[in-house]
């Protein structure tokens, strides 16, 4: 008998529930929607990677292919060296962009003055805010013919050059502007988990006579050793996936050779010539290696320690 009464109370408590985080749930409700259509709907389109997609015909009455596009693209002459060219400018990410975030975190987390620190976060913040076209606009100005930049290095080398044509420096030019506009932003995350870090231990690494950066060596970076690992897994499922905004707005057919990326190959393709076949194949085959990368990473993390994704 006290089964059967359990029930209806376990009921009752849990429609009461509802009813006091009814405002919760309508404020999820709108995100709810954007994704259950725009990105979990969206992905029946997915069936035209394996279709001849025709506009007139529509999705469904559009003639089956098979994985023509796929095979299409994989013996492409033109495949490894996009695939290198997107592999080559994460890779530089990682190495370069991904860790002045940290660094960044660190030094303000261990600057004493208060308002410097807002001054620093404030002016590291503002260039996250600023567009890709700005910054684009702003980056073909300083490395014109006679931009800022350009004027310097030529006092400075004595030889004049072009940068933006320049297959060499384009890398260089693209790590740099995407350092200068994340490393503030991406730095919140790790000012946070430093912020919850137990201001005890720096108090008892201090009476024993631990230098700060010993401190920073044995609290602070193992304090957020997790979410350096969270968001190394993340970046490692994106290899694959560039933001091509800036690269369509800087590269230069003579910049291909180092520019020209999965991404931009894709847009080039499926939109400027309407094959949208083909650019649902690429997509979808970025996103199963990056389902691979990502799945074999949190495995390798997994065994290597205790922080994974799943």
């Amino acid at each position: 008998m006290s089964t059967v009464r359990a029930v209806p109370k376990r009921k009752k408590k849990w429609v009461k529930h509802l009813i006091e985080s009814r405002w919760l749930l309508l404020m999820f409700l709108l995100p709810l929607v954007y994704f259950v259509i725009f990105k979990y709907g969206a992905m029946t389109w997915l069936i035209i990677a394996f279709k001849k997609f025709s506009a007139v015909k529509g999705i469904w009455r559009s003639r089956w292919v098979g994985t023509k596009y796929f095979e299409q693209f994989l013996f492409d002459s033109y495949f490894w060296k996009l695939v290198r060219n997107t592999l080559v400018m994460n890779l530089y990410l990682i190495v370069f962009s991904f860790p002045i975030p940290i660094l960044l975190a660190l030094l303000i987390n261990e600057h004493r003055v208060k308002y410097f620190r807002k001054i620093v976060q404030t002016v590291s913040y503002m260039p996250y805010f600023v567009s890709t076209v700005a910054v684009c606009g702003l980056i073909t100005t300083m490395l014109s013919s006679d931009g800022m930049i350009t004027v310097v290095l030529r006092a400075i080398t004595g030889k004049t050059k072009t940068y933006l044509t320049d297959p060499a420096a384009f890398r260089v030019i693209y790590i740099v502007s995407e350092v200068w506009s994340t490393a503030g932003w991406g730095s919140i995350i790790y000012l946070a988990s430093l912020s919850s870090i137990d201001p005890g231990l720096y108090e008892a690494a201090q009476i024993d006579g631990a230098s700060r950066w010993r401190q920073i060596l044995h609290i602070s970076l193992p304090g957020i050793s997790s979410v350096i690992s969270i968001q190394l897994l993340l970046t490692i499922g994106r290899m694959l996936d560039i933001g091509y905004e800036k690269i369509l707005l800087l590269y230069t057919g003579s910049t291909y050779e180092t520019a020209d990326v999965v991404s931009t190959y894709l847009y080039r393709r499926s939109i400027l010539t309407a094959d949208y076949s083909y650019g649902c194949a690429i997509s979808l085959f970025q996103g199963i290696l990056s389902l691979v990368l990502v799945t074999a990473a949190n495995k390798a993390a997994k065994k290597i320690g205790e922080t994974s994704l799943w």
